[in-house]
């Protein structure tokens, strides 16, 4: 403690307040480390864990999908004796999407309600103030949904971000794949649909830079903002360009938009990639219709037919508690739910959990969870890569890399069934 504007008029005062804090020492000492050779008795209070996230407002979809993931894996851990002998008890305030309040959030998860460790956020636009107020407390900040550049950009030695890699590198397992082709067998020419949104046209930008650097010749490039409803002009330009692969740097509606003027057009490329929204197992068939999903691209962490350890266990415990089907689970849920797993894990190999033992030990070695085996470089970064999606038979399939691969990847992509 750092005592200011305080300072003593005499000798004796100060030995008499030095001879205080002495007993002071003493008396503490002998409140946690009972006896003399004896170890403290091991804490059964709750393990209080303080989390904001987007129940309302712009991101409420997705934040009340990390929700689900978070009490799940709260359940599930307590239904087990929890970690270490402790309850956990999740502490859930909504920021509404707001990155004002969800400083407020945190500071008051901390300071008032002193919680013992906190969660993420959803979302990199509320990740980044946020994780800033952990930091300042010296709080490890475990977070599953906000994975752009900016965050990582801080440089914040308490932050883990549980995907596989940043978000904006979701396309290079994509290229990966290609480039891996025989030469006669690459495509010869590529176009590129840009969503103008900083963390979706950077996925489609890097598969350019590396299809470019390959000889992959770009014959189509487009930028379009984020009111764009109508996506014809852009695929007729796409389908008269005549390109052998179509990379969608997309979210959800615009790339469901870039499918159906594909249809419409009777555009069909030999190779179909799309960053996000092909990847949804509800959504793109129910958007689009399943028999139109054959053969399109996308990237992913965690999917309903993922073969990662705990997965099946996963999906059965989130049935039971929140009904539907496994096809109908969000992926932020089985992120959040291992954002859980990481915690258990420090637990499990240091036998505590404060937050320096949870920073320091996550910066070693590397981690399982539904969504991969993690470890971060010194900003919180993931060292890992997406998974390579493929819709074949009506299902989300891993294709690339071989290694985690339950099918072959099928090119050149079947006729649209119109």
């Amino acid at each position: 403690m750092q005592l200011r504007n305080h300072r003593p008029r005499t000798n004796r005062r100060r030995l008499w307040a030095l001879s205080i804090l002495a007993a002071s020492a003493i008396a503490l000492a002998g409140c946690t480390s009972g006896t003399a050779g004896t170890p403290a008795a091991k804490s059964t209070a709750p393990l209080n864990i303080g989390i904001s996230l987007s129940l309302t407002g712009d991101f409420s979809d997705s934040g009340k999908a990390a929700q689900r993931g978070y009490d799940l894996w709260a359940a599930v851990t307590n239904k087990a004796g929890g970690v270490l002998g402790r309850q956990v008890k999740l502490t859930i305030v909504d920021d509404a999407s707001s990155p004002t309040q969800v400083v407020t959030n945190y500071t008051n998860l901390i300071t008032q309600d002193k919680v013992d460790v906190v969660f993420g956020p959803y979302s990199s636009l509320l990740t980044v103030p946020a994780s800033r107020v952990a930091s300042r407390y010296g709080y490890s900040f475990i977070e599953p949904a906000g994975g752009g550049p900016t965050v990582f950009a801080q440089k914040l030695g308490n932050l883990f971000f549980v995907q596989p890699a940043e978000t904006t590198r979701g396309g290079d397992v994509f290229a990966d794949y290609i480039l891996a082709l025989p030469a006669d067998q690459r495509p010869k020419t590529a176009a590129y649909a840009k969503l103008d949104d900083p963390f979706s046209a950077p996925i489609a930008a890097n598969i350019q830079a590396r299809f470019e650097a390959a000889g992959i010749k770009t014959v189509y490039n487009q930028t379009y903002p984020a009111e764009t409803a109508d996506m014809t002009p852009i695929v007729a330009g796409i389908a008269a360009a005549k390109p052998d692969v179509v990379v969608g740097g997309t979210q959800e509606g615009d790339a469901f938009a870039q499918i159906k003027a594909m249809i419409q057009l009777k555009f069909n490329p030999k190779w179909l990639f799309e960053a996000n929204g092909a990847n949804s197992p509800g959504d793109f068939p129910a958007s689009v219709g399943i028999a139109n999903t054959a053969g399109v691209f996308s990237s992913a962490d965690w999917y309903a037919d993922s073969t990662v350890s705990g997965s099946s266990a996963f999906i059965a415990d989130y049935i039971a508690k929140y009904g539907g089907t496994a096809q109908k689970i969000d992926p932020t849920s089985a992120e959040a739910y291992s954002a859980g797993m990481l915690l258990q894990e420090v637990a499990k190999k240091t036998g505590k959990v404060d937050n320096a033992t949870i920073i320091k030990t996550l910066h070693s070695g590397t981690w399982p969870t539904l969504v991969g085996n993690l470890s971060w470089d010194a900003t919180g970064k993931p060292k890992g890569a997406y998974l390579l999606v493929q819709w074949i038979n009506g299902k989300l399939t891993t294709v690339y890399p071989a290694s985690t691969a339950q099918a072959s990847p099928v090119a050149p992509k079947p006729n649209w069934a119109g």
